[in-house]
C-alpha cells in the first residue's frame, strides 16, 4: 500500500504552486496600515500590512526599495502593488511589494516633508548657519543648465544691474537622475574659487517632478556646506524646495536671484549722488559755522587785548622760574653738605688713618702690657719672699740647729717609740749629718723615749 503521508516540504511546495496557479494573486493592490517596519541593511524592507479586519506580512527587495522617494514609517497609509505567494522555509504567505505610494498624499509631498522634518531637527535651516550677501560682489558664481530661460535671465539681470561683476557659470543638470550629482560637483567645483563672492543655484519653474533633485538630501548637506554664500533660485514664486530652507538666501525666481545677488547700478549712482549732495550741504554748513565762529572769535575781547592773554602765563613764568632757581640753590647747599659729610666719614676710614690709630692703639696696649707685667712681677716677687719666709719658719733643719733629730724608718717619718719594733732599722738625721742605727730591746727603748 502507497504512503499517503506527505512531508512538510512537499505540503508547502504544493500549496506554494497553487499560489503561482492563481491569476489573481501574481499582481495584486492592496492598502493597508504599515506595522513594525524593518529597514534592513541590504536595502530591503519588511513590514506588516493591516487593517481593522487582518493583517497579511510583506516584503520590499532592494530593487524596488531604491525607487521610493519616501521613508516607510509605522502607521503610515499606503497604497500597494504587488504579488502574493508563501515563504517556504517559513510556511507562510506573504505579499512581495513592487510598488508603494502614500495613501491620499502624494509619494513626492511624503518624502519632501519626512527630509524637511529631518534636516530641520538636524539644524541645517537655523539662521545661525546663514552667511550674509556681500553687498558689493567682485565675481558671482551661477550654477544652472547652460541652456535655457533661468541662465540667460540672470545673466541679463546682472549685466543690467550690476556691469562690474564677474559671472561664471558652472554648467549642471537640473532635472532627471543625473541631476543630483551633476550639482553636487558644480557646487563643490564652484568652492575651490577663492574668488566668488556670492553662488547662484537654481533652475526654471516646472513640476515638482521636474524640481525634485532640488529636494535630495545630497544637494541640501552640499549647499549647506558650501563656503561660499548660495542663493537658492528655484522655480517659480509659489514653489519650495529643500534647497531653499539651507540656502543662506531664498529667492522666489532666478530673476530674483541675480537682483539679491549684486545692487543696481542706477540705486547706487543715485545713492552717491544722494550722499554726495549731503556731503556738500554738510561741508557748506560747516564752513559757515566755522567762519561765524572765527568771526567771534576775533571780536572777542580777549583777542583784541592778545597780550592780557599771556600774561598771567608770564607771571606764572617768573615765579616758577624764581622758585626753581631758589630750589636749585637749596639742593646744590644739600649736596655740598652731604659730600662734605661723605668725604669726612671717608678720610675717617681712609687705610693711613686706620693703621695710624692701630700703630697708637698697640703702642698704647704694648706700655699697659708693660705695666702689668712689671706688676705682676713684683706682686709674685713679694708673694715668694713671703713663702720663703714661711718655709724658713717651718724647715725641720731650723729646728735641728736647737738640738732636735729626725727618725725616719723607710720613708715615713717616725713620730712615736709605739711605731718601732726591736730590729727595726732606723735613720736619724742631724743637723750637721744623718746616722744609721737599730732599735733595740724594750728596755732599751724605754730609755730612748726618757
Amino acid at each position: 500500500m502507497q504512503n499517503p503521508y506527505l512531508s512538510v516540504g512537499a505540503l508547502t511546495k504544493y500549496i506554494k504552486r497553487k499560489f503561482d496557479a492563481d491569476l489573481h494573486l501574481r499582481d495584486v493592490y492592496v492598502k493597508g496600515e504599515l506595522s513594525n517596519v524593518k529597514l534592513h541593511s541590504s536595502g530591503h524592507i519588511y513590514f506588516t500590512l493591516k487593517d481593522n479586519r487582518s493583517r497579511i506580512q510583506a516584503a520590499m527587495f532592494r530593487s524596488s526599495a531604491s525607487r521610493l522617494k519616501f521613508r516607510p514609517e509605522e502607521g503610515m497609509n499606503v497604497l500597494i502593488r504587488g504579488d502574493v505567494n508563501v515563504y517556504e522555509a517559513a510556511g507562510q504567505y506573504q505579499l512581495y511589494v513592487n510598488m508603494m505610494q502614500p495613501d491620499g498624499v502624494g509619494e513626492l509631498y511624503v518624502a519632501f516633508e519626512q527630509l524637511k522634518e529631518r534636516l530641520g531637527k538636524e539644524g541645517l535651516f537655523n539662521a545661525e548657519w546663514k552667511q550674509p550677501i556681500p553687498v558689493f560682489p567682485g565675481r558671482v558664481g551661477v550654477i544652472t543648465a547652460p541652456t535655457g530661460a533661468a541662465v540667460r535671465d540672470i545673466c541679463t539681470t546682472l549685466n543690467r544691474r550690476y556691469p562690474l561683476a564677474d559671472v561664471l557659470l558652472f554648467p549642471a543638470v537640473v532635472q532627471g537622475p543625473n541631476a543630483v550629482p551633476s550639482i553636487v560637483s558644480a557646487i563643490r567645483q564652484a568652492n575651490r574659487h577663492d574668488s566668488i563672492d556670492v553662488l547662484i543655484v537654481g533652475r526654471g519653474g516646472g513640476s515638482i517632478e521636474d524640481l525634485w533633485a532640488f529636494n535630495e538630501e545630497e544637494v541640501a548637506r552640499e549647499i549647506f556646506s558650501s563656503r561660499i554664500p548660495v542663493i537658492s533660485a528655484v522655480g517659480h514664486e509659489t514653489d519650495t524646495v529643500i534647497a531653499d530652507f539651507v540656502a543662506d538666501l531664498r529667492a522666489p525666481t532666478p530673476t530674483a536671484a541675480a537682483e539679491l545677488a549684486v545692487p543696481d547700478r542706477v540705486e547706487v549712482s543715485r545713492r552717491i549722488l544722494e550722499s554726495r549732495s549731503r556731503l556738500h550741504q554738510s561741508l557748506m554748513t560747516r564752513v559757515r559755522h566755522e567762519r561765524k565762529r572765527l568771526e567771534r572769535l576775533e571780536s572777542s575781547y580777549p583777542m583784541s587785548y592778545p597780550e592780557r592773554l599771556y600774561r598771567p602765563f608770564s607771571e606764572r613764568l617768573e615765579g616758577l622760574d624764581e622758585r626753581l632757581g631758589q630750589g636749585a640753590s637749596r639742593m646744590i647747599t644739600e649736596r655740598k653738605l652731604a659730600v662734605s659729610n661723605l668725604d669726612a666719614r671717608l678720610a675717617a676710614r681712609s687705610p693711613r688713618q686706620i693703621l695710624a690709630q692701630a700703630v697708637e692703639r698697640t703702642d698704647r696696649l704694648d706700655r699697659e702690657l708693660y705695666r702689668a707685667a712689671e706688676d705682676n712681677i713684683r706682686h709674685h716677687g713679694r708673694m715668694l719672699d713671703s713663702a720663703v719666709r714661711t718655709l724658713r719658719a717651718l724647715n725641720p733643719l731650723s729646728v735641728m740647729e736647737r738640738g732636735y733629730s729626725l727618725v725616719r724608718s723607710g720613708d715615713r717619718v717616725i713620730k712615736s717609740a709605739g711605731e718601732l719594733e726591736a730590729g727595726d732599722r732606723v735613720s736619724i738625721s742631724f743637723r750637721d749629718g744623718t746616722v744609721e742605727a737599730e732599735v733595740g730591746t724594750p728596755s732599751e727603748r724605754k730609755d730612748v723615749e726618757r
